[in-house]
């Protein structure tokens, strides 16, 4: 049976536009059942600025599946070893025994500066701004709507409730033609957050040597204290039924 699954386009989620597709019948956010035919929804909520929308604007994307596609940490630890998937800041692949694997390859985020990241470490968004167009392309100056994050002491930061942020992950990831990835919610045993809203990885992302994944943090009711390479996130890998002809980052 085939399944849809949905999340908000990456352009989306930088702008904290939480969006979640519906389905009539479906008890499920963003998710779209076997045989379903019928209308989809979409459920937008701007959480940190105005926007406008129009008719037409793609903010959400979908992913069919077919069967069991995930692979297995043994699958990813093969994977990696035939051609690497982790990198770090140098650009040099991550060794097989430091990858940390549980139901899928574990990540954590930078808040110190490196070879890749020069200057601010985050941003944070300003609470009063002006209204941001949807349709608008490169119209828009970035600083009018986010606070750059210079890089803390010692690389530890208390990001604050109800705020959102955005970070680096602190490897490169590199997703290989014949695979795809989903960065899975956070676990809330390790503290109440939300890490990503966009979370489709595409076959190709990443290059040869890697490319950092972006984060949209949002905490919920309490401070949460940040440190440099503390595991943050996790990615599903996937196995796709062909090749694309185009990957991702192609001209």
């Amino acid at each position: 049976p085939q399944l849809i699954r949905a999340n908000p386009k990456s352009s989306t989620g930088r702008l904290d536009l939480f969006t979640r597709l519906l389905a009539d019948n479906c008890g499920r956010f963003e998710t779209v059942p076997p045989g379903y035919t019928g209308p989809l929804y979409l459920e937008i909520v701007p959480r940190s600025f105005p926007v406008r929308v129009r008719t037409g604007l793609s903010l959400c994307q979908i992913r069919f599946s077919n069967g069991q596609a995930s692979l297995s940490d043994d699958e990813l630890r093969a994977e990696h070893e035939h051609s690497p998937l982790l990198f770090n800041d140098q650009g040099q692949p991550i060794a097989t025994d430091k990858l940390r694997l549980d139901n899928g390859l574990m990540m954590g985020i930078s808040t110190m500066r490196d070879a890749d990241i020069q200057g601010p470490i985050g941003y944070v968004a300003k609470r009063y701004t002006s209204i941001i167009d949807m349709a608008e392309e490169n119209g828009h100056d970035p600083s009018g709507f986010f606070d750059p994050i210079e890089q803390p002491n010692r690389g530890r930061l208390i990001v604050e409730p109800e705020e959102f942020y955005i970070f680096a992950s602190k490897e490169r990831i590199r997703i290989p033609p014949h695979l795809a990835a989903e960065m899975c919610a956070y676990d809330v045993g390790i503290g109440e957050l939300r890490t990503n809203y966009a979370g489709f990885f595409d076959n190709g992302f990443g290059g040869e040597h890697g490319t950092r994944a972006v984060l949209e943090v949002r905490p919920h009711d309490v401070p949460f204290l940040l440190e440099d390479g503390q595991v943050f996130f996790k990615l599903e890998f996937f196995k796709t039924i062909e090749l694309p002809e185009v990957v991702y980052g192609d001209d």
